[in-house]
């Protein structure tokens, strides 16, 4: 194993490049999207683990490179969750096979929670930094200045705003108060005992929290919203079934409602001299990232159904005529169509 790890990280760009050329051929298979289509998926989600294997080691050794330290609970988390994207498709097709297309929503509501919990776990492991791809990526980066958490004293309260002195006086006054009332019993007990002295390690939540008043708040709801909007779109679709406009909206406003707390705090006016909510360049292709998939809602039913199929099926008659080009339109269209079959194609998530 120690032989393969040193192979995948010697040869990185080569595997990164093998790895996306093999899954793209995946989308050429025969019966991609047809009623027997397991063995298809089945194929591309073991491509997909061993891809989220591969990247598992690069990323492992890119932060020891870095740091000197290797994050084992970050990386598993990553790895965890990055398996389980490659596998949900997988099941999706299974279960709706074997159980029919209703059940397949407990299913897929059941993925969606896990996901969730795991990125809300790798968000807290990681001390509150943005998720990158929904977590598949670890957050390693320098923030601007090269600071990664906020400047604090070492108790963790930040010392640069109003809230965050107040925070550092009361729990001085709370401690000098507790040593004054100690039973000289237990002073005698605790005397000659070493101090350990307390890192300032890793944010905590309280410490984003006490951050330049609301802004703590919103940035901790924002990235909060956006790993549970995708569990919350599949609650919905449960109960009110996919042709349903109510699913489609909810989910809408979650998204817009994370990304602009997000885009609040992190604008330079709000942020200022606070590297925690400056964004590093990893971060900020993180939230174009995120824009960018609010297009899948233009795929996702009702919308696409009503409003944007009959729009691809004209242009494919418009331009079939066309050599070559009327072929790549064609086949385009057809696995458009096909990929919104599959909620996991389409979620976003």
């Amino acid at each position: 194993m120690e032989a393969y790890r040193k192979w995948v990280w010697k040869n990185r760009e080569f595997v990164q490049s093998l790895e996306s050329l093999l899954n793209g051929l995946t989308w050429m298979l025969p019966e991609r999207f047809s009623d027997s289509e397991i063995g298809p998926e089945a194929v591309s989600s073991l491509l997909g683990i061993i891809s989220s294997m591969n990247q598992h080691i690069i990323d492992a050794d890119s932060a020891q490179k870095r740091t000197g330290v290797t994050p084992e609970s970050l990386l598993s988390w990553s790895f965890f969750i990055s398996s389980l994207k490659e596998l949900e498709t997988l099941v999706e097709v299974v279960v709706e096979q074997f159980y029919g297309d209703d059940k397949k929503w407990n299913f897929i509501a059941s993925m969606e929670g896990i996901k969730a919990m795991m990125r809300l776990a790798l968000f807290r492991d990681s001390g509150y930094k943005m998720l990158l791809q929904g977590g598949a990526s670890l957050n390693v980066e320098e923030k601007p200045g090269g600071c990664n958490v906020p400047r604090s004293d070492f108790r963790g309260y930040h010392t640069r705003n109003l809230e965050g002195r107040a925070m550092f006086a009361l729990n001085r006054f709370g401690e000098n108060a507790k040593i004054n009332s100690d039973p000289a019993w237990l002073k005698r007990l605790q005397h000659g005992r070493p101090s350990i002295p307390k890192s300032p390690g890793k944010p905590t939540l309280s410490t984003i929290l006490s951050q330049d008043s609301y802004l703590g708040a919103l940035y901790v709801m924002g990235e909060v919203l956006h790993v549970i909007r995708p569990f919350v779109y599949v609650l919905f679709i449960r109960k009110y079934g996919l042709r349903s406009w109510v699913p489609w909206l909810v989910s809408l406003a979650v998204e817009l409602n994370g990304v602009g707390m997000l885009s609040l705090v992190t604008k330079p006016h709000h942020s200022g001299s606070n590297a925690f909510f400056q964004l590093s360049a990893a971060e900020k292709h993180e939230v174009g990232r995120r824009k960018m998939l609010w297009a899948l809602y233009l795929v996702r039913d009702p919308c696409f159904t009503k409003y944007v199929r009959h729009r691809l099926e004209k242009t494919e008659k418009a331009v079939g005529p066309v050599p070559v080009v009327g072929f790549l339109t064609a086949k385009v269209i057809e696995l458009l169509i096909g990929a919104q079959t599959r909620y996991t194609y389409i979620s976003g998530s």
